[in-house]
């Protein structure tokens, strides 16, 4: 399960006891996600993508709106149009 760990103003999800993230700056309004990592162990799983599904799902509980600074998040936003609502 995704959580946003606001102490590092990152979104985290622990996968085989080593953690994904996207960091994240707020805005007016809005979270700028600017980059992302997954730990080469992980890679080709889904997990980034599985970690930016629960960001959005985060950012969209929390009346928020979404602005894409990393190209992952782009290219994933550009795959899934249900989160356009969330897309500043």
């Amino acid at each position: 399960m995704v959580r946003n760990n606001t102490a590092l103003s990152r979104y985290e999800l622990d996968v085989d006891g080593t953690i994904a993230f996207a960091n994240y700056r707020l805005g007016p309004g809005t979270v700028i996600i600017t980059h992302t990592e997954t730990p080469r162990a992980l890679r080709g799983r889904g997990i980034a993508s599985q970690l930016v599904e629960g960001a959005l799902k985060h950012i969209r509980a929390d009346g928020l709106k979404v602005v894409a600074a990393c190209g992952f998040v782009v290219d994933y936003l550009d795959k899934h149009p249900e989160f356009a609502d969330v897309v500043a």
